[in-house]
């Protein structure tokens, strides 16, 4: 069993800032600018909650591909999820990953990208979800002899 504590101070307005006792960083958040009251430029539970939905098919996808001894060359990933009103209530009802992986010419597309799919299938958020997340991963083979950046 794991336990992560990350506590919220509100400072005034909407805005309040989120601290944890093991991270020397504090995060300060607020209101989107979409609602009464957001503002602009400071990160939204919007955005934390897809960001901890990306960070860990990241986490999980280095995970499997050390352990299926996949070399690639790079992964970054675009995410989004779209909030609508639904009975009254907002909610997420979508939610979009795009991650795109550079690989070796050595290494195989197919294989790439399904490491990437079983990333977001074992990923501990998005299984806690019940929202589909829909996935459209790109994988990208590099010519160069010349591995570019850290890979597994």
């Amino acid at each position: 069993m794991h336990t992560y504590e990350v506590n919220l101070k509100w400072t005034g307005n909407t805005k309040g800032l989120l601290s944890s006792p093991v991270l020397p960083q504090n995060i300060e958040v607020s209101t989107p600018p979409d609602f009464p009251k957001g503002i602009q430029g400071i990160w939204s539970p919007e955005h934390l909650f897809i960001a901890s939905i990306n960070s860990c098919v990241m986490s999980t996808f280095l995970n499997i591909a050390e352990n299926s001894k996949l070399h690639f060359i790079s992964f970054e990933c675009k995410s989004s999820c779209t909030v609508d009103l639904v009975e009254g209530a907002y909610v997420i009802t979508e939610i979009l990953l795009h991650p795109k992986v550079v690989i070796p010419y050595s290494q195989k597309p197919d294989r790439a990208k399904r490491i990437v799919e079983m990333s977001e299938k074992a990923c501990l958020v998005s299984n806690t979800l019940k929202i589909p997340i829909r996935l459209e991963p790109e994988i990208i083979v590099e010519k160069s002899l010349i591995p570019i950046g850290e890979s597994f």
